[in-house]
């Protein structure tokens, strides 16, 4: 059989327009179907906008304290709409930059919705025109969308992620559901411009993700700032009030519940892939936890089907998803592409302080190794941290005593989301702690505090 194309992806997220970037560049025919914006949810809606947001508030947040660094600022105050509106543009800019992309490497875009109606053939629906396309391999990179708790969904003041990021007004009080990497960075941002902010978490720590030691000194940072956390507590319900939100919450064990009112609210409890009307039933492709189920290559049940990113299952980030797009499609080339170590998958969060970590925890390293080294070093015993002003913070990490392996690493500060591709370059080349020790460290740089971590782990600690 001719195929009109090589290779189709639906959804042009950070997996699929950098797969069929990829695809072009192998010299297949290609093709990729968009429902809305070139970019996904994370560019238009998740990781750059919500970025955009926080430099916002970061750059306010400083502007306060000026007189700290000598610099003089009278009447500090902000506009909320020029706020929003620079980071919507800064989601156009990037989202026409993908455009551009497609277009130098000759990938046809198709605006639509599509569904599969065999392993070959794809139904696309737009403007109520219906067409077929055919193509030898298809790559579902459809994401997810934010998950709703049973007796709560979303509405003008139950906002999800997109309504948070694009509100017409800046709210007096919110309460954010959920204290993981998307609810603890809009907590942070509204915090920052003087909203109120209450986060609820059913887990008996926020960042549950996280090593114990940076949530641990993650709420003791958020709370100073005015953050207020409820732990180990369940939302029971929302209810409308005049001017917003009546939250009834029961914490674990204790039957008495208590009320909090906000004017909007916030769910960030996870979300769930985007299976539904896709086809996927005509196919009997497999479905796993509300997501595609795929073999270490992306590959599903049906061999010439792939699915990546969100849709594919945890963990939800856009750095894994491009590169499982690459994955998949040199796997349909009939290369040898080396797949996922998900334990290599470095995992940020962009608040103030910023939070990175990649591996195991210290919890899970004791549970699986034997024996372990841990090293820390605080960044006030940074130089660079000092001069300006950023001392709050740590790094960590984790070796397996006997061979000299990174098991995992995890920080906290200023740029360490910048940081964390260091340990996630050694962890990749199987690097030992002689590795990083040996290695020289540009002073004076906040990144030599990777370094003093590791020679704290095996007792050469220099500056602690």
């Amino acid at each position: 059989m001719e195929f009109e194309y090589d290779v189709i992806i639906i959804g042009s997220g950070p997996g699929g327009y950098v797969a069929a970037i990829r695809a072009a560049q192998l010299g297949h025919k290609t093709a990729i179907i968009e429902k809305d914006k070139l970019g996904g949810i994370c560019l238009n809606w998740g990781c750059i906008p919500t970025k955009a947001l926080l430099k916002s508030s970061e750059i306010y947040t400083t502007m306060k304290k000026s007189d700290y660094y000598g610099i003089t600022a009278k009447d500090i105050s902000f506009d909320f709409s020029k706020v929003i509106q620079r980071s919507r543009g800064v989601a156009k800019s990037l989202s026409d930059g993908i455009a551009f992309l497609l277009k130098k490497n000759n990938i046809t875009h198709i605006t639509g919705t599509a569904e599969l109606v065999n392993g070959n053939t794809i139904k696309v629906q737009n403007d109520k025109k219906e067409t077929k396309l055919n193509s030898k391999h298809i790559i579902i990179s459809t994401g997810a969308r934010p998950r709703e708790l049973p007796s709560i969904s979303f509405d003008d003041d139950i906002w999800s992620y997109k309504q948070a990021m694009n509100p017409s007004n800046l709210p007096k009080s919110l309460a954010v559901i959920g204290s993981g990497a998307i609810g603890i960075e809009f907590a942070n941002f509204y915090n920052a411009l003087g909203v109120e902010v209450n986060v609820i978490e059913l887990a008996e720590r926020i960042l549950p993700n996280e090593d114990n030691e940076i949530s641990d000194y993650a709420i003791k940072d958020f709370e100073k700032q005015g953050i207020i956390f409820h732990l180990n507590t369940s939302v029971e319900k929302v209810t409308k009030i005049k001017g917003g939100c009546s939250i009834s919450l029961q914490s674990n064990g204790n039957s008495k519940i208590s009320m909090i009112k906000a004017e909007k609210v916030i769910m960030a409890v996870g979300i769930t892939g985007n299976i539904e009307n896709i086809g996927l039933e005509n196919l009997g492709i497999e479905i796993e936890n509300g997501h595609i189920k795929t073999n270490e290559y992306m590959q599903t049940n049906i061999d010439n089907v792939y699915a990546i990113g969100d849709v594919a299952g945890a963990p939800w980030l856009a750095h894994k998803a491009s590169h499982e797009g690459v994955v998949s499609v040199e796997h349909l080339s009939n290369l040898d592409p080396r797949t996922i170590d998900k334990n290599n998958i470095p995992g940020c969060v962009y608040s103030s302080p910023q939070i990175a970590s990649i591996g195991l925890s210290e919890i899970k390293a004791k549970e699986s190794y034997e024996s372990v080294r841990i090293g820390k070093f605080p960044l006030l015993a940074n130089g660079k941290a000092k001069a300006i002003s950023s001392e709050s913070g740590f790094v960590k990490v984790i070796y397996d005593n006997k061979t000299g392996e990174l098991i995992g690493a995890h920080m906290i500060g200023d740029s360490v989301t910048e940081l964390i591709h260091g340990y996630a370059i050694a962890k990749n080349m199987e690097g030992t702690e002689e590795d990083i020790v040996s290695t020289i460290f540009p002073h004076p740089t906040i990144s030599e505090s990777l370094h003093e971590a590791v020679l704290n782990a095996y007792d050469m600690g220099i500056h602690y």
